[in-house]
């Protein structure tokens, strides 16, 4: 099974045809989020340079899936993690490629390479424990009531996962439970080391975390990113919290205007020049400055990446830790 991922997409697409591989310059990752940045990657399986209508190109890379896999796992967590991680990390990737390839939302490719599908960072972070993850589980996707389930993840819940229609649609994904997380409170630094890229080690304090703002930043925060003059801010009201407390539904009262907006993802990159690392906060106003004191990193529906490697480092297999996230989901053994 062949799967296309939409790379990059620039004015001018600068790459190198090697032997077996081809190198992309400047690709963008993490876009949109704290960690976002360039770096040259390369890529086994064929390059597509396609011209758009805007006048700009996209490279589209298609490769096995799983070859694409052994990519995966080791861009989302690092690959030296242990291996029952790397497994569980590869069904639940493995899952959400192929139903994210029977119902693409990109126009020309199955999937996009950064964090709004799954990080794909070629060949640079890969080694031979993804592989090895990777054709141990060939082929394994969980299933619920006969179909492939649509597995989401994140970096760390914070201490509780969250539910389906916290981040997306208004219905109840029997599989996407709440489920408390002790695993995550307190991971080691060994662990962290072990289990988190370069970049991903940036990241300080993503388990409970605060931010501030003045009066004057945070109305120009909300400005820039919503496109709206709210005026002063007044007040911010969360009126809709899901299991974990993440807020999905939140109300900014402005001087100019009053906004209710949602769901979770929309509320973080609203409240940060970036994006909050969630919408698990609670916040302050006080002598001109705003406190937001949070938790976690991600959108929390589903399998918590850190809380799933100290699983692994604990001894737990990945047919464990995956019905810990995903329970009442079933592991389909495949056939050959």
């Amino acid at each position: 099974m062949k799967i296309r991922v939409g790379i990059l997409t620039a004015p001018h697409i600068e790459f190198e045809q090697r032997e077996h591989t081809f190198l992309l310059k400047n690709v963008r990752i993490g876009i949109g989020f704290h960690w976002d940045r360039e770096e040259d990657q390369e890529f086994a399986g064929t390059l597509e340079i396609r011209n758009n209508a805007d006048g700009t190109q996209t490279a589209i890379n298609t490769i096995d899936l799983e070859e694409y896999l052994c990519s995966v796992i080791s861009s989302e967590m690092n690959a030296n993690s242990p291996m029952e991680l790397l497994k569980a990390h590869a069904v639940i990737s493995r899952s959400w490629a192929i139903r994210a390839m029977q119902k693409p939302n990109h126009e020309g490719f199955d999937v996009c390479a950064d964090d709004h599908c799954q990080r794909y960072e070629g060949l640079r972070r890969m080694n031979e424990r993804a592989v090895e993850a990777v054709r141990a589980t060939a082929g394994q996707v969980l299933i619920y009531q006969n179909q492939i389930c649509d597995c989401r993840y994140y970096k760390c819940c914070g201490g509780r996962t969250e539910v389906w229609r916290t981040c997306w649609e208004d219905i109840d994904v029997p599989y996407i439970k709440s489920v408390a997380c002790d695993y995550c409170k307190q991971p080691s630094p060994a662990i962290l080391r072990l289990v988190l890229n370069d970049y991903d080690q940036e990241t300080k304090d993503f388990r409970d975390w605060h931010v501030q703002y003045t009066d004057e930043e945070l109305n120009t925060i909300i400005r820039e990113k919503s496109g709206l003059d709210f005026g002063e801010i007044i007040d911010l009201i969360p009126l809709k919290r899901g299991a974990s407390g993440r807020i999905y539904n939140l109300k900014i009262i402005g001087t100019k205007r009053t906004e209710t907006i949602g769901k979770e993802l929309k509320i973080r990159l609203w409240l940060s020049r970036t994006c909050l690392y969630s919408s698990w906060f609670d916040v302050q106003h006080a002598k001109g400055i705003w406190t937001f004191t949070g938790h976690g990193w991600g959108h929390g529906a589903g399998l918590c990446q850190i809380g799933a490697a100290v699983m692994a480092s604990e001894g737990k297999s990945y047919e464990q830790i995956l019905s810990y996230y995903y329970a009442g989901a079933e592991l389909s053994t495949p056939t050959r």
